[in-house]
């Protein structure tokens, strides 16, 4: 619950008041889980490796929302760990699925991503995509009364790993994202919440479903538009390739790459629907207006 999409999540549960609130941390002490029990949260402490832990922080629970997080380490030494890592939290996922199974938990919601791997029958991997996908897959296979969402890419990233970069001939900045004139779906993850809240609110819709949610789709190009108009900035599309992009030799750029390769193939996010469930979900542009602050230092 003090993560980025459980931190949302719990916020508007307990915004709604039509459910009391148990959040899952690691540390119960720091600052964001203080903040979730101000606010009226049973706060407990869970461990996602002990069986006992998850079966006590799930006890008595109606529903359940569920992410995990695949890019905890980005150094190259703990990138060797990193294969290790990902099969122990594909293991946590399958011990939270089995418990919610035998607990009789009435609705889980799922915060997964497709198995790209599966559906490109291999000729694409994306780690943090594929264990996530591999999770989901479990949970339905054994049962579980689930809704999965499939969140498009966060517009947070624009203010670390996107965030535009100057030109080194010229007074201007790029964005370098190898997506060609596709358009990419994006959402701010601040308003996952407020979805959530409501998929718990519509079992009778929901159950059994799963749906990609995003704020809207806009190509490179009008990505940095935004940023130019809002920022008053000269910021354009690097029109970087697929294949330069692999190359440019941070921890996880070839994955990255083919996250990318898998966006160009537009897989299902509903606007339309997320609109719905969220009426106040951000656009782009003011996703940027709320961080300009964050961006000014570009």
């Amino acid at each position: 619950a003090a993560g980025s999409q459980g931190g949302s999540v719990a916020r508007a549960l307990l915004e709604s008041k039509k459910f009391a609130v148990r959040a899952v941390t690691r540390n119960v002490t720091q600052p964001k889980a203080l903040v979730l029990q101000e606010l009226g949260a049973e706060v407990v402490k869970g461990d996602l490796n002990d069986k006992a832990s998850v079966e006590a922080a799930l006890q008595d629970a109606y529903g359940v929302f569920l992410v995990t997080n695949y890019w905890e380490h980005h150094s190259k030494e703990e990138e060797v760990s990193q294969r290790k890592q990902w099969k122990e939290r594909k293991k946590r996922g399958k011990l939270v699925a089995d418990v919610t199974k035998r607990l009789g938990v009435k609705h889980v919601v799922f915060s997964g991503l497709e198995n790209v791997k599966r559906l490109t029958g291999g000729k694409l991997v994306v780690e943090h995509f594929d264990r996530k996908g591999e999770v989901e897959e479990y949970f339905w296979s054994i049962g579980v009364p689930m809704t999965s969402i499939h969140l498009a890419a966060y517009f947070e990233n624009f203010l670390t790993l996107w965030k535009p970069k100057k030109a080194s001939d010229g007074d201007y900045y790029t964005v370098a994202l190898p997506m060609g004139d596709i358009p990419m779906d994006g959402i701010s993850v601040a308003d996952i919440g407020a979805v959530v809240s409501r998929i718990f609110d519509s079992p009778e819709e929901f159950l059994g479903k799963a749906m990609g949610l995003s704020a809207e789709a806009l190509t490179v190009q009008q990505y940095a538009d935004v940023l130019s108009k809002i920022l008053g900035k000269d910021i354009r599309d690097a029109k970087i390739t697929l294949e330069a992009y692999e190359k440019l030799g941070f921890p996880g750029a070839e994955e990255m790459a083919n996250m990318f390769r898998f966006y160009q193939m537009k897989p299902a996010r509903d606007v339309k629907l997320t609109h719905r469930l969220n009426p106040e979900v951000k656009s782009f542009s003011q996703f940027v207006s709320e961080n300009k602050e964050a961006l000014m230092g570009i």
